[in-house]
């Protein structure tokens, strides 16, 4: 009996730790507060690097050299691939994506869809051309062609020692103009992140 008593309380004690060290907690927080829980890329440094890059690239002369050589056109831009070349998976589309609005929203540059993008975007128009009527039919050979393409990479160093590590990261970008080849504009954001476990 006094056994059974001893296992039943075991037991209980037992569940409560297991039920205590289960227990989940979520809170809401803003998307622009700045939490590191792993010390890997997250959700702030996408968002530093955009805003700092993005900020760059429009402050830069290319745009006014462009608009002198084009009559006062604004130039059209194409957004690329950015090559995740770090330690880490880095997906770059939340970073491009508010590189991206900073330009629509600017109304600097015209922007026009690459990649997968563009390719979904021919394959309506050449449904188009059998399934809707001529008078809502969009053309093949109308696009704005892109003067010049952003593309870039993401790289990492770690160095750790034991329980510590920093972790250094640095996006670069490159502005090129499709017509001549020519780079316009080069950019770089670094970050970098002290980690002791």
């Amino acid at each position: 009996m006094k056994f059974n008593n001893i296992l039943t309380i075991a037991a209980l004690a037992v569940s409560t730790l297991f039920a205590a060290s289960c227990s989940r907690q979520v809170t809401r927080v803003s998307t622009d507060q700045t939490i590191d829980v792993s010390g890997n890329w997250n959700n702030s440094d996408s968002r530093m690097a955009a805003e700092e890059l993005t900020g760059k690239i429009l402050g830069a002369s290319w745009i006014e050299t462009h608009q002198a050589d084009h009559q006062g056109k604004k130039p059209v831009v194409i957004v690329g691939f950015v090559q995740n070349k770090s330690h880490e998976h880095i997906d770059a589309e939340t970073f491009l994506k508010d590189i991206e609005s900073s330009f629509i929203q600017t109304q600097k540059v015209r922007l026009v869809q690459g990649g997968k993008k563009r390719e979904e975007l021919r394959a309506e128009k050449a449904d188009q051309q059998t399934n809707a009527t001529v008078s809502s039919m969009k053309q093949f050979g109308l696009e704005n062609g892109a003067d010049y393409i952003l593309q870039g990479s993401i790289n990492s160093i770690v160095d750790s020692h034991k329980r510590q590590k920093v972790v250094y990261y640095q996006v670069n970008l490159e502005l090129t103009n499709i017509q001549t080849n020519e780079v316009v504009w080069i950019g770089e954001k670094k970050i970098a992140k002290y980690v002791k476990n």
